[in-house]
């Protein structure tokens, strides 16, 4: 059976196996944990198992602290005279099995005659330790199923962990959720990426639901998940973008500088009709893709590398002469092409004002599609799920989830304090910073 933490001497750390995250770990912590181990393996004793050295251990510590809690809430240690003077008194212990990240452990909970000792290490009719929720919440997270998690964990510690436990401990974090998803937001933003994916859910029938994403970069220049909302069958539409768009007013957005979205008809003026002064970016990068739904596979390059001369002219103007080229060449062959960008031009061209820096901020919706490639990661497993409530847990854990090492979809933005200075001269007050 394998541990979930893993101790490296030389380096004075811990990892943690499910995670990957480095955990400092003190000095006098290392020197122990070498004494314990080279006394266990003279004596040939295993490290891990039913019988081995950190079961054990694990079995002892908690046991300790379940005196000491008594002791403590008696007031007078073992065998102590004292003791015979009071009115509450041991009274033996009870065989309790719990389940903890490295198996099944039987420990003694001591009594008191007086029925009033409340273990906090082990807390009455408790028999998870903390540590295995978090575990089981982690798998979760990285889009392993139920099932999958049940299977994990019975061969890991070596007991059967059953599919209604693992559902049980995912489902406490539906209270979070609900208070996140309602949570106060900023007054103003100065720049907010919408975007939808796909799952499948079962609702009666597996049916096809598009998850309403929005992503907002504050004043202090931090990315941040500001809701996640499933909308019904049929797409992505407008008027559901509305009813999402609305309730961040509701949650306290007054106001936002730019929204960056994709193409979908009737998103502008939904966008708007919430926030009036709100510049619109319709996404470069689903602009050129889609450019290529109506082109001949073997002109995709010439396309792309003609259209990346335009949006990355170094004004309006230069835009205008160069795509106005690309138009005279290519409106014979895919006119629909053409007039998917002159339709789209008035939401395209925003960006163009600003310097290379702000340009690569709001030119496409790639920071939100990479959150979007998270999610299709921990929901392409399942196939699809059983209920919305379900799909939105695994969503909701996907957010938070902090992988080591990478870059997250959340987080601060590279050299941010440059991209404010042009903001606030740009949009003046609207950002409200004295």
């Amino acid at each position: 059976m394998s541990t979930e933490l893993k101790t490296t001497t030389e380096q004075s750390e811990t990892v943690d196996l499910r995670t990957g995250e480095v955990l400092p770990a003190p000095p006098n912590i290392i020197a122990v944990a070498e004494q314990l181990v080279a006394a266990a393996r003279g004596q040939g004793i295993e490290l891990t198992g039913p019988n081995g050295l950190l079961t054990g251990l694990t079995r002892q510590v908690l046991q300790s602290a379940l005196e000491a809690e008594l002791t403590e809430h008696l007031g007078y240690d073992p065998g102590d005279r004292v003791g015979k003077q009071t009115p509450n008194s041991r009274n033996g212990s009870t065989p309790k099995t719990v389940r903890t990240e490295i198996g099944d452990l039987t420990i003694q909970v001591p009594r008191d005659r007086a029925g009033t000792f409340a273990p906090v290490v082990v807390p009455k009719h408790q028999r998870r330790i903390a540590g295995f929720d978090e575990a089981v919440i982690s798998l979760y997270a990285k889009g392993m199923t139920t099932g999958d998690i049940a299977k994990h964990l019975s061969d890991l510690y070596g007991s059967d962990v059953s599919r209604d436990l693992v559902s049980t401990v995912t489902d406490k974090v539906l209270g979070d959720m609900q208070e996140w998803q309602a949570r106060p937001l900023d007054v103003v933003y100065p720049v907010v990426l919408i975007d939808t994916l796909v799952i499948k859910v079962r609702d009666g029938q597996v049916a096809n639901r598009p998850v309403y994403v929005a992503v907002g970069i504050d004043l202090e220049g931090h990315r941040d998940v500001l809701g996640l909302w499933m909308g019904p069958t049929g797409g992505e539409g407008a008027k559901q973008w509305m009813n999402m768009l609305t309730e961040l007013r509701n949650r306290g957005v007054a106001d936002v500088c730019i929204v960056c979205c994709d193409g979908l008809k009737g998103l502008p003026d939904a966008i708007t009709a919430i926030w009036p002064l709100a510049t619109v970016q319709q996404c470069v990068v689903h602009l050129v893709r889609n450019s290529l739904r109506y082109a001949s596979k073997k002109y995709w390059s010439k396309i792309t590398g003609q259209l990346r001369e335009v949006y990355t002219a170094p004004t309006v103007a230069a835009a205008e002469a160069r795509f106005a080229e690309f138009a005279e060449q290519w409106r014979s062959l895919y006119p629909a092409m053409i007039q998917m960008w002159e339709s789209a031009w008035g939401e395209f061209v925003p960006f163009l004002k600003f310097p290379p820096e702000i340009r690569r901020l709001i030119y496409t919706t790639n920071g939100i599609e990479s959150l979007n490639a998270r999610f299709r990661q921990a929901t392409r497993r399942r196939g699809h799920f059983p209920n919305e409530q379900a799909a939105m847990k695994v969503l909701y854990l996907t957010v938070l989830e902090r992988r080591p090492n990478r870059t997250n979809p959340t987080g601060q933005i590279a050299g941010w304090k440059a991209i404010l200075n042009t903001l606030s001269i740009t949009y003046g007050d609207r950002l409200g910073i004295n």
